[in-house]
């Protein structure tokens, strides 16, 4: 059975894997983050309900691990509690 892309709460382990591999490993990050502001915020927005059922959330975790992000996830009252990755 498929799961519908809004009702889905993670990410499948293959597509993880495919997306790091494919797209975000060889996506060059720091001419954009060159452009970001010093101070601020810059947020990533999606339709999934739960983070971790985005791909977002996989680009969110890299800035975190590798640049050194603060990433705060924002959910909708009702659902999952906030999380800071």
């Amino acid at each position: 059975m498929r799961v519908g892309k809004r009702s889905r709460e993670l990410l499948a382990p293959k597509y993880v894997r495919r997306y790091v591999t494919e797209i975000l490993d060889p996506a060059p990050l720091e001419p954009l983050l060159a452009e970001f502001p010093s101070t601020g915020v810059a947020a990533l927005f999606c339709v999934e309900c739960a983070a971790a059922a985005c791909h977002r959330s996989l680009i969110a975790q890299r800035l975190a691990e590798r640049y050194k992000f603060e990433v705060t996830n924002l959910t909708p009252p009702g659902t999952a509690s906030t999380a800071s990755a």
